[in-house]
């Protein structure tokens, strides 16, 4: 059998290109026609000399060229993927979105819950009531106990003026270191009549206290008396300071057991004494030792 290619075709394919049936409808008939062309060409003369048969000629101008075998294959495997891809036999199934969770679902619950939200507000305004509520009772017990100190503190202060006020209001004796030397309603011969006061004998420059607080209305020379300190005391009672060798209050305020004057012998005198009288509403004069006794004193 003779070879189906010739070199009837000078400007084909070069070496090494392989052709390819055409693949239009004809194909198939064109390479029996061509077989069968060779055949007769085989008979009719001898190998090589017989002239090529023209159905040969013409399948081979419908051949195409073969690609050698390289890269071809991966591109059609790729092919085949991006085909079986887009149509969605082979397409992987995507990868799942990272999961994103939310800052804070409450608010998207109590918005789609109507009665979620309802409950929060009335969860709210039971605090607000109970804040309020405590917050009341809190200022209402810390004005309590200011309260407290202030009547504690006022009572205090009353307590102390009260005792001051008693301080004050107790009575003392004028002179400390003495003798009775004369009584209230004595009769002597040296006095013009009964005797009006109390005395009490004392070296000349005793100390003579204020029997109470007072006020000094009166001080000065006053005849028999001599030098003569008048304190009226609260109650309207006048106590008369008597024979002073020395003034030292001889007006104002003064306080039981300040010292007023001195023990001296000024006056209608033998000796020196202090001459107490007392005179209740600046009237005439009273026995003095009973009236110290009703203060609390004794002579």
């Amino acid at each position: 059998m003779a070879s189906t290619h010739t070199p009837a075709h000078p400007a084909g394919p070069a070496a090494g290109t392989q052709l390819l049936d055409h693949p239009g409808p004809n194909g198939s008939e064109a390479r029996d026609s061509a077989a069968r062309g060779s055949d007769h060409a085989g008979a009719a003369g001898p190998a090589g000399h017989g002239a090529p048969f023209a159905p040969e000629a013409e399948s081979s101008r419908h051949r195409l060229p073969r690609q050698t075998r390289g890269a071809s294959p991966l591109l059609g495997v790729t092919a085949v993927a991006a085909t079986l891809g887009a149509t969605g036999f082979a397409a992987a199934p995507p990868a799942a979105a990272p999961a994103v969770e939310a800052p804070d679902e409450t608010p998207v619950a109590l918005a789609a819950d109507p009665g979620l939200a309802l409950a929060a507000r009335i969860q709210q305004q039971a605090d607000s009531q109970r804040t309020a509520a405590e917050e009341s009772a809190r200022l209402q017990a810390a004005q309590e106990a200011e309260a407290k100190a202030a009547a504690k503190e006022a009572e205090a202060k009353r307590a102390a003026e009260e005792a001051e006020r008693a301080k004050a209001a107790a009575l003392t004796l004028p002179v400390k270191d003495y003798n009775l030397s004369a009584h209230y309603g004595q009769s002597a011969r040296y006095w013009a009549h009964l005797h009006t006061g109390l005395d009490f004998a004392a070296d000349t420059g005793t100390a003579v206290y204020a029997v109470g607080q007072g006020t000094i209305t009166s001080a000065g020379w006053s005849g028999a008396y001599g030098y003569r300190i008048v304190e009226t005391l609260p109650d309207g009672t006048e106590i008369w300071y008597c024979h002073l060798s020395s003034i030292i209050k001889g007006s104002g305020e003064v306080t039981s057991g300040q010292q007023i004057g001195k023990v001296g012998a000024t006056g209608n005198v033998t000796g020196p004494h202090l001459h107490l009288e007392v005179r209740p509403g600046g009237g005439a004069p009273v026995d003095p030792e009973p009236w110290l006794q009703q203060h609390g004193l004794n002579p």
